[in-house]
């Protein structure tokens, strides 16, 4: 058994048990649960990170109640990453240009919200050999995660940044507020068919939109009758399945693959260091996340299995 599982099965909760969750909807797929909690067990620390199924319409109940029972801090998923920063008291530069928080950490009583996604998504692209200097890039979405990578490409020295999303006006507005900040960088909204046109000029291709997460495994953002161009290095932000439908279109393209939990790991260890103070140990989150994977998608090749083995008795 790996230090990963041990210090998830040993967890306790005490009395002095400090909190922190997730907020969004939904919740139920997300891994920084297991994740987290394995990093404070496995660091002797008397914390736990818990799910937190938040309505839109009770999002500034939820926020103002961390503050009220005493967490630590949060993070913050779809879709209330740019709904959040109304309730903040103070917000960093980075989330304010990106225009979308993901991590809250109390602080004095004040609710301080930042966001690690952009360092994290750069992280994993950086792990994987890519270099994001002075490439275009295309990037499926518009919402909070998109952001974030668009701010942190940008930082990183894309030359150009094209954003596709079915709502036009959405993608609009994500240009403009960017390059607002990137003077040198060429921002361009686009609907999202338009990716038929994407062509040998760029390198890099990002779904930041959360299609083809569990458990709606079976779609992607891309077109089905179109092959993705096969010199792209193509990324997806949706971490479970770690191979989604998008890199398996990737995969068969003859594409290079960047799946989403390099940057799940690397955001979430930025935010365990701001909320603790204690250096992250990302191996030990890797390796959890890794392992539910792996236990998960056994699980569901043995119910495959059974279930195809009672419809060949039956018949």
């Amino acid at each position: 058994m790996s230090q990963a599982q041990v210090v998830v099965s040993e967890l306790r909760i005490t009395g002095r048990t400090r909190l922190v969750g997730i907020l969004g909807l939904p919740v139920e797929h997300s891994l920084s649960p297991v994740m987290h909690n394995a990093a404070f067990a496995a660091l002797g620390l008397d914390w736990v990170y818990v799910p937190l199924p938040v309505y839109p319409d009770h999002l500034g109940e939820a926020v103002r109640g961390l503050r009220a029972m005493g967490f630590a801090g949060a993070n913050v998923t779809v879709p209330h990453k740019q709904a959040v920063l109304r309730y903040l008291d103070d917000v960093a530069q980075d989330a304010l240009v990106i225009g979308a928080v993901n991590t809250i950490v109390v602080r004095d009583n004040d609710l301080y919200g930042d966001n690690t996604d952009a360092s994290g998504f750069i992280a994993a692209l950086i792990e994987a050999g890519f270099d994001p200097r002075g490439i275009y890039a295309a990037v499926l979405g518009a919402g909070g995660a998109a952001r974030a990578v668009a701010h942190a490409l940008a930082n990183a020295g894309a030359r150009q940044i094209c954003i596709y999303n079915r709502h036009i006006q959405r993608a609009h507005e994500l240009c403009r507020d960017m390059a607002r900040f990137h003077l040198g960088v060429r921002f361009e909204a686009h609907p999202l068919d338009a990716v038929r046109d994407i062509d040998e000029d760029f390198s890099l291709l990002v779904n930041a939109t959360s299609l083809g997460m569990w458990p709606e495994t079976e779609v992607s953002p891309w077109p089905i009758d179109l092959p993705i161009p096969a010199h792209l290095t193509v990324c997806d932000l949706v971490y479970r399945p770690l191979e989604t439908l998008f890199l398996t279109q990737a995969r068969a393209a003859g594409a290079e693959i960047v799946n989403g939990l390099g940057m799940l790991v690397y955001q979430g260890a930025a935010a365990f260091e701001m909320w603790t103070g204690h250096p992250a140990p990302v191996h030990i989150m890797r390796q959890a996340c890794q392992e539910f994977l792996m236990k998960e998608s056994c699980a569901e090749t043995s119910t495959a299995e059974r279930q195809m083995a009672g419809t060949e008795r039956s018949a």
